[in-house]
């Protein structure tokens, strides 16, 4: 294939045809700075026009971040036209402590949890439940449940979760949490199609029917992601190093490759059946919205 060739057939996979029916959805983290707020409100403003159906907001190892993941929640849902979900963790904090903030956030008028085991404050500290919280995400879905009639997201690793032993504990317990009434999984980020659609075979073998919303993640610094993904056991492809190297110099190039890398595998799912894809944002809108973009979703023109 000519370089001519190879162009146009990029062009035609990149930018024919959008895709109009997608569904989207945001991750966001709350700021610790105000050059951070900041950041993340502009991205929150430029993002609002592409009517997520929702969106997250995370909530930090061992609790870190709880009050300012409830500050930035309840900002979302008295200022924007948005429906935030609010990430919610077992680790380090009693049911008595989980559940006052379950009832504040009703009260707030949030509805929506993403309910998280959650991370040691150290990451290299193994799991230890808090000997009077919920045990695990599972025990936690049970307990929201018994607070209010929140919509319940959970997490799904399509490469096993670091902690545990095998892929058939990594199902069974998934299924523990969608039985005890999650409406969804939310994956961790991936980057192959094939990936997503093996782990999909997996759950349909357990009967795990819920949606199963695949977490795309834009490369914004390829060595944090490194390191990132090789905390969650998340396996980086080689084509995919070979595309970043000797490209810590040059944002903008890496900007473009990422947004294309994203892009290609939204379209590959989108052909195997996906319709909703959420996105880990970074607080940043530029590659996020170039994605959307790029698969049809894009603000809705004033008549």
């Amino acid at each position: 294939m000519s370089k001519i060739d190879l162009g146009q057939a990029m062009a035609s996979s990149l930018f024919t045809d959008p895709v109009s029916d997608a569904n989207i959805s945001f991750e966001f983290f709350p700021p610790n700075t105000e050059k951070m707020e900041k950041t993340l409100w502009d991205s929150i403003t430029q993002l609002e026009s592409l009517n997520p159906k929702f969106v997250s907001v995370t909530y930090g190892a061992g609790g870190s971040t709880r009050e300012r993941t409830h500050k930035t929640v309840k900002r979302i849902l008295d200022e924007t036209t948005l429906s935030p979900a609010a990430h919610l963790t077992c680790v380090g904090h009693s049911k008595s402590e989980v559940n006052a903030i379950l009832e504040q956030y009703w009260e707030d008028g949030v509805r929506h949890i993403v309910a998280l085991r959650g991370d040691m404050p150290d990451m290299n500290q193994d799991y230890i439940p808090h000997p009077q919280g919920y045990q695990n995400a599972a025990d936690l879905v049970k307990g929201i449940k018994q607070i209010a009639d929140f919509d319940i997201s959970v997490a799904a690793y399509p490469e096993i979760h670091p902690d545990s032993p095998n892929l058939s504990a990594d199902l069974d317990n998934l299924k523990r949490k969608i039985d005890n009434g999650a409406s969804r999984a939310i994956t961790q980020a991936f980057f192959e199609a094939d990936t997503y659609f093996r782990f999909l075979d997996h759950c349909q073998s357990m009967s795990i029917d819920v949606p199963i919303l695949p977490g795309i993640l834009p490369v914004m610094n390829y060595k944090s992601l490194m390191r990132f993904m090789d905390l969650c056991g998340t396996k980086i492809p080689k084509w995919m190093q070979d595309l970043f190297e000797d490209l810590d110099d040059r944002p903008q190039t890496r900007s473009m490759i990422a947004a294309t890398i994203a892009n290609e595998l939204c379209r590959k799912l989108y052909a195997g059946g996906v319709k909703d894809f959420h996105i880990y944002t970074l607080n940043r809108s530029e590659l996020t919205y170039a994605i959307c973009h790029m698969l049809g979703h894009r603000p809705k023109k004033e008549v």
